[in-house]
């Protein structure tokens, strides 16, 4: 239950900073800085897939080279 709760938490977290609510203000990396720009919104997002993936909402199937099974 508490695992849960924190896994939640941290999806929200990452979803909140990918969506820019701070509006560039809260930056842990500033996107001007070359190479290095995106990291924090890269670490974000693949947090974010994580926290959906462990609730069984699973998105990275769609970056699969192998077709998926039809299901019967």
């Amino acid at each position: 239950m508490l695992r849960s709760v924190a896994v939640a938490c941290l999806g929200v977290l990452s979803l909140l900073y990918l969506l820019n609510i701070g509006l560039g203000i809260v930056e842990f990396v500033p996107d001007n800085l070359p190479l290095v720009g995106n990291l924090d919104e890269g670490t974000a997002a693949a947090v974010f897939l994580m926290c959906l993936r462990y609730f069984g909402v699973d998105l990275t199937r769609f970056f699969s080279r192998t077709p998926s099974q039809p299901r019967g």
